[in-house]
């Protein structure tokens, strides 16, 4: 039996990622000729979400950038591997690749090892929010591997809203109103990618046992005056939030991508309720790059 391959690749025309695709492309090619894949390449920019009907495993080639803009399409039960295409330790002008589990160097080996049924799979929550309009139909946005922004679409103008949240064990109940610069939710890994630089918690670590199934949440730039300790400013917590909107016109984005709009009087829910994700390293486990932010 075939496994049946997508490759998503970053096409900008910069020569390193042309010579890392086709560094994959090669590897891949001597699978086809073992009659043990099929494979179908296409561009991030004309990658469509029926592409990831068929597929028994998703690569992506290029940088974290790449990985978020289409994981969104990837459900949960197909593994995605990420190929940095441009590893940092060999520029100091590429990517980090935080997702990123495997390179052009390594790939020939880890993809043996994945048609081995080897690999380390991490099983990854993800945020979604579902927007209810004023007239009851409902929106389920696309899942959140890093952060969900809910904000007024006009980033000059105040983000008005009233914010809900049930007790959650280290905070009682929450009921505000708030003229924020929008609310910013995190998940654990995601905390990197814009979280800690909205919010100071430099220092602050979280329990292993809690981080598959709570989130961060923060209120850009509320007025220090209304900057309470009781979670309405920036907690973590596995209650979902519901916020009311009080805006003209406001919009739920998800991992920096898609835009999901929605007026005054609508609701938004925001939680960990998305789908997972199934993301392939091969040395060591995702959690294990950010050890410093788990207690131990």
């Amino acid at each position: 039996m075939h496994t049946n391959i997508l490759v998503v690749y970053k096409k900008n025309f910069e020569e390193v990622h042309d010579v890392a695709l086709a560094t994959i492309r090669d590897a891949l090619d001597e699978l086809v000729s073992e009659n043990r894949v099929r494979v179908d390449y296409t561009a991030r920019e004309t990658v469509r979400r029926a592409d990831f009907d068929g597929p028994d495993l998703v690569i992506v080639l290029g940088g974290d950038g790449t990985l978020t803009s289409i994981a969104h399409s990837v459900d949960d039960s197909t593994p995605i591997m990420g190929v940095n295409s441009h590893p940092r330790l060999s520029d100091s002008d590429g990517s980090y690749g935080f997702y990123m589990g495997s390179d052009p160097e390594n790939f020939k080996s880890d993809i043996r090892t994945v048609m081995e049924g080897g690999g380390i799979i991490n099983v990854l929550p993800r945020l979604q929010a579902e927007i209810v309009t004023t007239s009851g139909n409902k929106i389920r946005t696309d899942p959140a591997l890093n952060d969900l922004l809910v904000a007024n679409t006009h980033q000059y103008q105040p983000s008005k809203y009233t914010i809900h949240r049930s007790e959650d064990g280290n905070n009682g109940e929450i009921d505000a109103s708030q003229q924020s610069s929008g609310c910013l939710f995190s998940t654990f890994l995601g905390q990197g990618a814009w979280f800690r630089h909205v919010a100071n918690i430099e220092g602050t670590t979280f329990s292993l046992e809690e981080i598959d199934d709570h989130y961060l949440f923060v209120s850009r730039d509320l007025p220090r005056g209304d900057r309470k300790e009781d979670g309405s400013y920036w907690s973590w917590t596995n209650e979902p939030t519901l916020m009311t909107s009080d805006m003209h016109r406001g919009y739920v984005v998800a991992d920096g991508w898609d835009e999901f709009h929605f007026t005054r009087g609508s609701t938004v829910s925001i939680d960990l309720d998305g789908p997972t994700l199934k993301l392939l390293t091969f040395r060591s486990t995702i959690y294990d790059r950010v050890t410093r932010w788990i207690k131990q």
